[in-house]
């Protein structure tokens, strides 16, 4: 297979995740701030630090308000990870490999940017943002449905899963990292009822509240809630489940190729710490410092896949 087909499956599939991860990390933004008494603008700047794009934020905005930051994640054509953004590459890289997709998936694909188009065509009232944000979610699920019930399991699906478990791993580790920067108003509330509703509230962000309550009895306790996105296999979209298909698929490709790149073993070793990790050793270590060193795991293996196997080739 060329390069460049992997690379646009890879990317249309990373491109449609962030989307409504980008969805889901503004929802989970609103959701803290309505639990402080002391609301602020200053809130969402947690959600801008966890996206990665504060500073690039700073560069168009001259002062930080809840109102700007939701239209800059949801719209701004300025900001490459606005959702709109994402979706428009997502579906320009469908276009790029319109042939080794299926009809199903195509038009999947093309039906959820004219309706976000339309949607984000404007800027949002307060009331309308869990409606949209529902909506950004039911379209992407409908693109990867199609796409799971559609194509043959080769080296075209196995790319473009890499590409939306890479994308959900480090999406799950941003929106769980906003808790560190804004959801807690002081240290002095760990444990207590606010305390307990903002971790809720992260759960329901991540389509995780009733799962959650199955594995853990209900019982929201900080630990369990970081255990159950980082560490249990079980939940898919934690960081463990996710490793699990990237290094399932990536060894489907290495068996079709004859061949394991640096990716794999990078890959292998990041499954392996979330397989034997316990979450104490998490929250000792620190939950934001475990979650950047992550991240930056997880982009160098992106970028040892876009080189192993020659995406720009």
């Amino acid at each position: 297979m060329l390069g460049r087909t992997a690379n646009g499956l890879y990317w249309m599939f990373r491109y449609i995740e962030r989307a409504e991860n980008i969805a889901r990390l503004v929802d989970a933004g609103l959701r803290m701030s309505l639990t402080r008494s002391d609301a602020g603008d200053d809130n969402w700047d947690g959600v801008l630090q966890s996206a990665g794009v504060r500073e690039l934020y700073d560069e168009s905005h001259s002062k930080l308000t809840g109102p700007d930051v939701i239209d800059y994640m949801l719209r701004d054509r300025q900001n490459a990870s606005s959702v709109m953004s994402c979706i428009d590459f997502g579906r320009n890289n469908a276009r790029m490999v319109r042939t080794a997709l299926t009809r199903e998936t195509w038009e999947a694909t093309n039906e959820c940017w004219i309706d976000l188009k339309e949607l984000l065509s404007k800027k949002l009232k307060a009331a309308e943002l869990p409606e949209v944000i529902d909506v950004i979610k039911h379209r992407a699920g409908l693109i990867r449905g199609a796409f799971h019930g559609s194509m043959l399991r080769n080296e075209l699906y196995n790319f473009a899963r890499i590409g939306t478990f890479i994308e959900r791993a480090d999406n799950t580790s941003r929106i769980l990292d906003v808790k560190y920067y804004v959801l807690l108003p002081s240290i002095s509330q760990v444990g207590s009822s606010v305390d307990n509703v903002q971790w809720e509230s992260i759960l329901r962000s991540v389509s995780a509240h009733r799962s959650y309550s199955w594995a853990y009895d209900g019982e929201y306790r900080a630990m369990n809630i970081a255990d159950f996105l980082i560490l249990n296999g079980q939940m898919p979209r934690s960081l463990a489940y996710s490793y699990e298909k990237i290094v399932s698929n990536l060894g489907y490709i290495a068996k079709d190729y004859g061949e394991r790149l640096p990716a794999h073993d990078t890959a292998d070793a990041i499954r392996t710490t979330l397989q034997t990790l316990k979450i104490k050793d998490v929250m000792d270590q620190g939950l934001h410092e475990f979650l950047e060193d992550f991240v930056s795991r997880n982009n160098k293996l992106g970028n040892e896949i876009s080189d192993g196997y020659r995406f720009y080739a």
